[in-house]
């Protein structure tokens, strides 16, 4: 059924963007819906994503909807294998991409931010302690419940191609590990627990002395 958690947040996410930001990058962008987002708030964004599939479908939908496209440069790479700009990007945003790459990779993105930059990552966890599964549990009916609110709005709407599903893979990390590798590579870094089976990494890079 077509409700997609990740966009369910992506308010929340939009909600840490530095002030005066610029320049963003997307991490995994998929069919670029937050990427686009971004743009639209008038940001010049590089969306990276390792699957051309996903990026044809997204250059598609930025050609017909014409919402922000201009202002997104679609990228197909693996970021494990890019080289990105030293201290470069306001924002950098990671949607249920992480889990796809070592988490270390979480110090290239740190690299790549502007002093007070913000990275923030919206990542999938595997359910291991017992408050997981209690949280499971929770998430579960809401799920249901909202599955079926938006298919029946699906159904009110004029029918078009079929949204593609990216590409996906299982999390590895129990959140109890994703806590301790963060706390060591993205020093003060916040998370939180979020319902649907995600949870919400922000990191904010100092920002450099006056006049240095």
């Amino acid at each position: 059924m077509p409700f997609d958690h990740n966009d369910h947040y992506h308010r929340l996410l939009l909600r840490r963007l530095p002030r005066d930001c610029r320049t963003a990058l997307d991490v995994g962008c998929g069919t670029g819906r937050f990427a686009r987002r971004l743009a639209g708030l008038g940001l010049d964004v590089h969306a990276v994503d390792r699957s051309g599939e996903a990026l044809a479908q997204a250059r598609a939908t930025a050609g017909e909807s014409g919402d922000g496209g201009g202002r997104v440069r679609y990228e197909h790479a693996d970021l494990t294998e890019l080289e990105l700009p030293d201290r470069h990007y306001g924002f950098i945003s990671c949607l249920a991409s992480i889990h796809h790459m070592p988490f270390g990779t979480v110090t290239a993105l740190r690299d790549a931010l502007a002093p007070g930059g913000v990275l923030v990552i919206l990542g999938c966890y595997r359910e291991k302690a017992p408050a997981d599964f209690g949280w499971g549990l929770v998430a579960s009916p809401v799920n249901a419940v909202t599955r079926l609110a938006v298919a029946v709005s699906e159904r009110c709407r004029p029918s078009g191609t079929a949204p593609m599903k990216p590409p996906t893979a299982a999390p590895g990390m129990p959140l109890a590990r994703i806590r301790r590798e963060a706390a060591a590579l993205l020093p003060g870094c916040r998370i939180r627990r979020l319902l649907f089976w995600r949870y919400l990494l922000v990191f904010r890079k100092e920002a450099s002395p006056t006049g240095a």
